[in-house]
């Protein structure tokens, strides 16, 4: 089963590769792959990063890691993208493959606003991860749904934009391939 992480990923940081080598390794997913959305129908476009650089940035810090790899299905469906879209799309285009989503418990507790959730939550199962302030707990005996001992990660991109408007180091929070790549396009400033 591979575990799809969608995201904006603008840009990716630590906390996303320790989520995805967690689910990677300490899960049943055989395989994790990072989804770069364009946009995502429930945020606004402002601040957002080409998604070409986005997608740049994801395969710096994922390059050579075991057991992930990185999509960009999603540029070349529709847009805005839904997961239910793009999880029909990769289910007919791979037809010997089974797909898993990976959340955090905050998108999880607001997953009634997405597109056919109920589809979602009947056809494909759910990896969670622990997000500050969202308690999961009242899905632990859904079927579809796993709620998972993945680390906490209180690290988030917007943090990481802010920081770097505010010329703060963001070493050790972003792999160094990444900040140089941000720092040879003048991004985020």
């Amino acid at each position: 089963m591979i575990g799809l992480f969608f995201g904006s990923f603008n840009p990716v940081h630590q906390g996303h590769l320790i989520i995805a080598s967690y689910m990677a390794n300490h899960t049943e997913l055989e395989e994790v792959w990072f989804v770069v959305s364009p946009q995502n129908p429930l945020k606004e476009r402002r601040g957002l990063a080409g998604m070409y650089d986005r997608l740049e940035m994801v395969n710096l810090a994922t390059e050579g890691a075991a057991g992930i790899r990185v999509s960009d299905i999603e540029f070349k469906l529709p847009q805005p993208s839904y997961t239910v879209d793009t999880l029909i799309h990769l289910s007919e285009k791979y037809p010997n493959k089974s797909f898993a989503l990976i959340m955090g418990s905050d998108n999880l507790v607001s997953l009634h606003k997405w597109k056919n959730y109920d589809v979602l939550l009947r056809d494909y199962r759910v990896f969670v991860y622990p997000r500050p302030g969202f308690d999961a707990a009242e899905w632990k005996a859904h079927p579809s749904v796993t709620l998972t001992d993945t680390p906490l990660m209180e690290i988030s991109s917007s943090f990481i934009r802010k920081s770097i408007a505010e010329n703060k180091s963001i070493r050790f929070f972003v792999p160094d391939r990444v900040i140089e790549f941000m720092d040879s396009k003048n991004m985020y400033r």
